[in-house]
């Protein structure tokens, strides 16, 4: 069954088509400071993590968590190998971070390690990766209630350092398993043109053994390959699925004997040089094929007809089809070069026709570009470019104008997707095209739920909520952030881009220090009127400015529907957004 092409239905009463910016508000935002007892565990990229996909997935890691079961609590790891705590109840009765948990192992001795990672899976189960490549499933209990007593029930070696980026509790038929995604960047030795590298996303069911109701085994072991770290993925909370937002598409390959055939597959296109060169002028086309040592003109068995070609080889078949157009059979020839390749002349029918293939179809071959057609070509599109922008505006065939876009409409990405897989038949189920929809962020509205994921949709940012149980209409619109999309482009410097829970307001922080908010309309306490349009102002929507006294760099970020926690490498901040009326 193919993939069913899908789109995203926009709710036209959750835009607002009159919306006119947001105003600056100065009034002051209440911040608080903690000192942290030991420095973050960062964990800087090696030199042998150099592509951008590295950057995107260990480089911008955001080393804050929030445990969306439970208000106002975030984590985070530090460099002794403690998992801390901060649960808020009141701003004026901070406490200091207290330690729940220490990573069995000293991390620190290995030099290959990643950032460790920590997802919140349920109110009382949590997955943690130490960034050296194990991963641990642990029972928290409650975790509301204090002190909570953490204990590891599975932890296991998988191979290369992950990070996690997403996790759900199951319970089926009395059997509890925890569904895991797993994140690696993998060197692939065999890719000679692209970056290098490869990134697998892994499907990894941990579940309890019938036996004893301690012991939790892998029971199954799912692996995605893609050539892009995914903007979003998460498994659905029924396990049925798995969806994903992506640069480049991902392809699925269950078990390690589909991996190892799948990588036979890929090999021969990767490493296998052109069986044939070929190159043309406006009369004849020249066709090499390397030959193999010591080959005689007895071994070669070559047939020219007008519109076909069949050569051969020790009777193997090299080369066969229908030609792109036709040819003077009578007068095409062949000889065996010195340097054992075998030369084949053609003469055009069709004087002047320049072909784009040999022989209709196939892609074994190799074009061969001659240095004057290249020169030709090039002078020929020469009107549509120019060193200068737009230096002759009124020519008959003006240049593109790049000063006639804003930085705000270019898109240095290609279209991006959204595809969901079947958990059993892995196959890809539903397909949406996002085109020019950039993605901007996620965010957890109900823990319950899939993680919802924020799009821009011309200037505005529309926030889109998966429902697995609906096949019709998987993805929902649920909230717009008017002319976010428009002003967020602006912001050079973003790291961390999030919103509350409750839609209440979108935040977004730089490298250092600037942390900006932007809030939903609210109705005016006083009269406002607009005098272009003549008519009196409801609402405004405010946008602050928090500046955090650090020159330390922003390694977290998270939202709650009353604050923001901004993680630095030695303190924590918490700025008091909303409050609770």
């Amino acid at each position: 069954m193919e993939a069913a092409n899908c789109s995203l239905r926009v709710k036209r009463p959750l835009l607002d088509p009159r919306f006119e910016g947001y105003k600056l508000s100065l009034e002051p935002l209440p911040c608080y400071q903690l000192e942290l007892d030991a420095a973050v565990a960062e964990v800087k990229l090696r030199d042998d993590q150099y592509t951008l996909e590295h950057m995107h997935a260990f480089g911008m890691y955001n080393y804050l968590h929030c445990d969306a079961w439970y208000q106002d609590s975030v984590y985070y790891i530090d460099n002794l190998g403690r998992i801390m705590n901060l649960t808020v109840m009141l701003d004026t009765a901070l406490g200091k971070p207290r330690e729940v948990f220490r990573l069995p192992t000293d991390v620190t001795a290995y030099d290959n390690r990643l950032c460790a990672s920590i997802h919140f899976t349920s109110p009382s189960w949590v997955t943690l990766s130490d960034g050296t490549g194990r991963l641990y499933v642990i029972g928290t209990g409650d975790r509301g209630n204090s002190p909570e007593k953490w204990e590891i029930m599975f932890n296991e070696e998988l191979g290369n350092p992950f990070i996690i980026i997403h996790s759900i509790s199951l319970l089926k038929a009395e059997e509890h398993s925890v569904a895991i995604l797993l994140l690696r960047i993998e060197k692939e030795e065999l890719d000679l043109k692209g970056s290098g590298f490869y990134v697998s996303l892994e499907w990894v069911v941990v579940t309890k053994k019938k036996e004893d109701s301690k012991k939790y085994e892998i029971t199954k072991h799912h692996v995605l390959r893609g050539k892009s770290v995914p903007h979003y993925a998460a498994i659905e909370p029924n396990g049925n699925g798995l969806m994903i937002v992506s640069y480049k598409s991902f392809k699925v390959i269950s078990g390690d004997q589909d991996l190892e055939e799948n990588m036979d597959e890929d090999r021969p296109e990767k490493i296998k040089e052109p069986l044939y060169y070929w190159q043309q002028s406006e009369d004849d086309l020249t066709v090499t094929v390397r030959l193999p040592e010591s080959s005689t003109k007895e071994d070669i068995q070559i047939q020219f007809l007008p519109d076909n070609i069949n050569i051969k080889l020790k009777d193997i078949q090299v080369l066969e089809g229908k030609l792109y157009s036709s040819i003077d059979h009578e007068g095409s020839t062949w000889t065996i070069k010195e340097n054992d390749s075998l030369e084949i002349s053609l003469i055009k029918k069709n004087e002047g026709l320049m072909w784009p293939e040999l022989v209709v179809g196939d892609k074994q071959g190799e074009l061969i570009r001659d240095p004057a057609q290249c020169a030709a070509i090039a002078e020929r599109v020469m009107h549509l470019t120019s060193d200068e922008l737009n230096p002759n505006p009124d020519k008959e065939k003006p240049p593109c104008n790049a000063q006639e876009l804003e930085e705000c409409d270019i898109f240095f990405e290609e279209s991006s997707s959204l595809c969901r897989f079947d958990g059993n038949t892995l196959k890809t189920t539903h397909v949406v095209n996002l085109g020019s929809n950039q993605y901007l962020f996620s965010v957890i509205v109900d823990p319950k739920e899939m993680p919802c994921f924020c799009l821009r949709h011309d200037v505005d940012a529309l926030l889109w909520q998966p429902h697995c149980s609906k096949q019709d209409d998987m993805w929902e619109h649920i909230a717009t952030f008017n002319a976010l999309g428009y002003v967020q482009a602006s912001k050079r410097d973003k790291k961390f881009f999030a919103c509350s829970p409750n839609y209440s307001y979108a935040a977004l922080c730089e490298c250092l220090r600037r942390v900006f908010i932007y809030r939903q309309p609210t109705p005016m306490s006083t009269v406002l009127y607009n005098r272009k349009e003549g008519r009196h102002v409801g609402q405004v929507a405010k946008q602050q400015v928090a500046s955090l006294e650090t020159n330390d760099p922003i390694l977290g970020f998270q939202a709650t529907n009353e604050r923001l926690f901004v993680l630095t490498t030695k303190n924590l901040f918490l700025i008091k957004v909303n409050t609770e009326n």
